[in-house]
């Protein structure tokens, strides 16, 4: 006779004669249905997890208990994983997208430009007493020995200071053709602070125009928390002199000729009562920056920006589901909604009363509606226990158990 391998999820035809190790699967929640030829009409042989259990319709008085004893061992052990999982985007994957869209975002390369706190090498051919390493000052100034003025180099090249120093050692008659070389040691005049969720949180120093992307891919990418928005805050005030297009100079140039009172000037204090000047504040979307790569919102940054990555918030989830808790906003790099909590959590418990979840916010609780609601920070999703459900599945578990018992004990004293 023909038999039936039953599951809670599919049916499939079997024979009884095989051996019983080649058609039970390996989940302990399947249950498999025999019909045997030699136990009469209606007998079965229930296999689950492991065990048998025979059981005899006649003597009990129901035909087709062993079909229902069979299906309520399905319900009892279906778990709520079986739920689809959203796929989600890990934190390496994004951080090999910065790397990847930081790589096609380079500027053009060009020469450095000396800027004010960097450190400079100058060499003057067959000249010790001129060569020596110097900072730049806060006024973008250095001072040359013999020289009565402080030459402005803040805002040139290399090359452009190498022919200014020059042009002012022949103008002064200390050296004839002098043959200057001028070499940028320490770079400290571009400094971009990156904090907040991030691998390494660091001050950068840009030898170059660089972009938010690659200041990102510096610091080793986006922490497992980071948020959706990346906070660019710039100190306002007069612009720096490391502009990206140094100015030309040739030999009238009128900062040679400046006076030590000229060039040491400096811009008052402001008063004590004058509040700071506010910054300038620039907030760019990480999500549409990663998945469309505009240049618009790849913004090139200053020297003293602050590049701040937030923290994502944290949703809720209570009640009857797998694993109620916190759990991140940001964990798939979208928005977050009602449905990809309810995932994250493992799903709704089987007693879940599924018409009566609510979501709490913050001084305010929304209605319910059918519709996938997104969620914000802190927000707190309550799916109750219904009594009913968990009236009946102790009844039927105690029915089970009821029957189990009465199999096995008409078993042992047939």
């Amino acid at each position: 006779m023909r038999c039936c391998f039953f599951s809670w999820l599919t049916w499939q035809r079997r024979r009884f004669r095989k051996p019983r190790h080649h058609h039970l699967p390996p989940q302990d929640s399947i249950a498999v249905l025999e019909f045997p030829d030699g136990l009469g009409p209606c007998a079965c042989i229930i296999h689950f997890g492991g065990s048998s259990i025979r059981m005899q319709p006649g003597r009990l008085g129901v035909p087709l208990c062993c079909f229902a004893t069979s299906a309520l061992l399905g319900m009892l052990v279906l778990s709520p994983s079986t739920l689809a999982q959203t796929v989600v985007e890990t934190p390496q994957q994004t951080n090999d997208r910065i790397r990847a869209l930081s790589s096609t975002a380079h500027q053009a390369p060009h020469d450095y430009v000396i800027g004010n706190g960097d450190v400079i090498d100058v060499e003057v051919f067959d000249v010790k007493e001129l060569s020596r390493e110097m900072r730049v000052s806060q006024t973008g100034s250095i001072g040359i020995p013999l020289v009565p003025i402080r030459l402005h180099v803040g805002g040139l090249t290399e090359v452009q200071a190498e022919q200014k120093i020059g042009e002012v050692l022949e103008a002064n008659g200390l050296v004839s053709h002098p043959q200057v070389s001028v070499s940028v040691k320490e770079r400290k005049s571009k400094p971009i602070t990156v904090v907040g969720a991030v691998q390494h949180a660091m001050v950068y120093q840009a030898d170059r125009p660089v972009t938010i992307l690659e200041v990102h891919a510096e610091a080793g990418g986006i922490a497992n928390d980071a948020g959706d928005t990346v906070i660019v805050t710039r100190p306002s005030g007069e612009p720096s002199v490391d502009s990206s297009d140094p100015p030309s100079i040739g030999p009238e140039d009128p900062s040679a000729v400046k006076t030590p009172k000229e060039s040491d000037a400096v811009a008052s204090p402001p008063a004590p009562n004058e509040p700071p000047p506010l910054s300038n504040t620039i907030t760019v979307n990480l999500n549409e920056l990663l998945e469309s790569g505009n240049a618009e919102n790849n913004i090139i940054l200053q020297a003293g920006d602050i590049v701040t990555v937030p923290h994502a918030g944290i949703t809720y989830i209570l009640g009857a589901v797998s694993k109620p808790g916190g759990y991140v906003m940001a964990n798939d790099r979208s928005q977050m909604s009602t449905l990809k909590l309810l995932a994250l959590s493992g799903g709704l418990s089987r007693t879940a009363k599924k018409d009566r979840a609510v979501i709490l916010r913050m001084k305010k609780v929304l209605e319910r509606t059918a519709e996938d609601v997104p969620l914000q920070p802190s927000d707190i999703l309550y799916v109750p226990d219904s009594a009913s459900k968990q009236a009946m599945y102790r009844a039927l578990e105690f029915g089970l158990a009821l029957g189990a018992g009465v199999a096995l004990y008409r078993i042992a004293y047939r």
